[in-house]
């Protein structure tokens, strides 16, 4: 476990004594310290990128993605049909129905795991449910979906079977049309920014 989550379990941890302590005291968060940490322990809440491409491309109209950066990060690039939140409005009213929708899975991602983990945890301990998070973010997003490595001759044939369906989704999502930008993880240093020369993005259909 990381120390981010150790700290995280001690907080929680902390709060839950202090309504023991204080019974009166009425909190607003809908999911109990206890109870959050044990979701937050369950690795079924990260979703992978081919699982989410999938979908994608099969049009699921129960998938909902939620991109948590910023406004300028989000129209700089962004997963066909995802919907722009940025982190620090999450719990606005405004955007309670997107996020609050028992027939879909909401899917939160950012540049990587840090700012939609966050997101994650904010929503779900005010009581919403369905929600996870695109693990790696867009940074393995690109890495597996956008520009997939071709495997070695020696690779099993499971693993060109992925790349196979990794270079039809690279496709799909435009891949082969443009160059994808580098970014940066949600708390590393920033790197050189390519030049990206993108066509007009159309918006996917459907709820994905």
């Amino acid at each position: 476990m990381s120390k981010r989550y150790i700290l995280l379990a001690i907080l929680l941890l902390g709060s839950a004594f202090g309504l023991l302590m204080f019974p009166e005291t009425k909190s607003d968060a809908k999911v109990s310290p206890t109870d959050l940490l044990m979701e937050i322990n369950d690795p079924a809440r990260f979703l992978e990128t081919d699982h989410i491409a999938q979908r994608l491309i099969e049009g699921d109209p129960g998938l909902f993605l939620i991109d948590v950066r910023s406004l300028y990060e989000y129209e700089e690039y962004s997963i066909p049909g995802s919907v722009n939140i940025p982190q620090e409005e999450l719990l606005l009213d405004q955007w309670k129905d997107y996020i609050d929708q028992e027939d879909m899975d909401i899917v939160f991602y950012s540049n990587g795991d840090v700012y939609a983990d966050q997101a994650w945890m904010l929503t779900t301990q005010s009581g919403s449910k369905n929600l996870y998070v695109m693990k790696g973010g867009l940074n393995e997003w690109f890495r597996t979906i956008m520009k997939p490595e071709k495997p070695g001759e020696m690779d099993p044939t499971e693993v060109y079977d992925l790349y196979s369906f990794r270079k039809g989704a690279s496709i799909f999502f435009g891949g082969s049309a443009q160059e994808v930008p580098a970014l940066n993880d949600d708390n590393a240093p920033k790197k050189k920014k390519v030049v990206v020369k993108k066509k007009k993005k159309k918006a996917a259909e459907g709820g994905c």
